[in-house]
């Protein structure tokens, strides 16, 4: 008789319909064929297994085998310099996060887990970041006074201190019901996560301030992932770089067509912002880099510094020509 096959619990919190959840989709598809049936991935969206502050426990004791945590949430297991990626402004670009995601700084950053027996095998983009509230949004002083959702994180309560706002953590699960019942005043997601939410139908105002990034870690349990046949590794190791260029291809269309699909609602009025209005807010969070010094590695945050410049001057350099 046949083995039975082995089981991939694959546990996220957002919707089918974003980068994540169909790049969970297709790392499925890939998984299943490209092993024959050997390996089976049931994948758990919406919150549907376990909610943001019980998915990583759940991995540690292998309860489920597979993740794709937002970044922020690596804080929670005193990673700190995850949270480099929270902080306000620091990637002025997908080429230059690419750079930090693909090359050294990202696999140091992914080395990090193992001590909490995780793998980290691949990092997936969801886009830059907007602002959402029902009141009129367009400057930093515009959030003064008001209780915003954000993920469980020291910078991101610092980013939305040194606005004047309160920042409020809740589960992803959890904001729709709060902008609805007015528990919060508003939130910050990138286009696809607020518009597959249908937030934007409890929020009047968004404003693409760009301030922020979301990206997140595909992660498994170690102990099950060393057990697991050198073969299969190696091809489940091929599906996650496959669609891990699914999620990315994916997180660029999707945020672009979700902002348009709110601009065309409506009742949300969508202000997307000008180089300088953009400068006034990265001076406005600019203290919140200073504040994370000695929370945050200053040579990781160096190092992601001399990335961007470095890219900006080749940029420059091409121009030129």
């Amino acid at each position: 008789m046949a083995a039975p096959p082995i089981v991939i619990k694959f546990s996220h919190v957002v919707d089918e319909n974003t980068p994540k959840g169909i790049a969970a989709q297709e790392f499925k598809r890939l998984a299943e064929e490209r092993t024959r049936g050997r390996v089976k991935v049931q994948v758990y969206p919406n919150s549907s297994l376990y909610k943001d502050r019980e998915e990583l426990e759940a991995l540690q004791l292998g309860a489920v085998q597979m993740l794709a945590p937002s970044l922020a949430k690596f804080g929670q297991l005193g990673l700190r310099d995850f949270e480099v990626f929270d902080l306000p402004y620091i990637f002025p670009n997908r080429q230059v996060l690419k750079t930090v995601t693909q090359g050294t700084i990202g696999r140091e950053l992914l080395a990090q887990l193992e001590d909490r027996g995780i793998l980290g095998l691949a990092y997936w983009d969801n886009g830059f970041k907007v602002m959402s509230s029902n009141s009129p949004i367009r400057l930093p002083e515009d959030l003064k006074g008001k209780r915003m959702r954000i993920q469980p994180s020291r910078v991101l309560e610092a980013q939305m201190e040194a606005l004047g706002a309160t920042p409020l953590p809740l589960a992803f699960s959890d904001v729709y019901t709060a902008l609805e019942t007015g528990l919060v005043d508003g939130t910050e997601n990138p286009p696809s996560n607020l518009y597959s939410k249908h937030m934007h139908e409890v929020q009047k105002y968004v404003a693409v301030t760009n301030h922020g990034y979301l990206g997140y870690a595909v992660i498994v349990n170690r102990k099950f992932w060393n057990s697991l046949p050198a073969d299969l590794r190696l091809t489940l190791e091929r599906c996650i770089a496959d669609a891990t260029r699914k999620n990315d291809d994916e997180a660029e269309k999707l945020n672009a067509t979700a902002l348009m699909k709110v601009k065309q609602f409506k009742s949300t009025q969508v202000n997307v912002l000008n180089a300088a209005e953009i400068e006034i807010w990265r001076k406005a969070l600019e203290p919140v880099h200073r504040r994370m010094e000695s929370r945050i590695s200053k040579d990781l945050i160096n190092s992601i510094r001399k990335a961007a410049a470095t890219q900006a001057a080749a940029t420059a350099a091409i121009e030129l020509r």
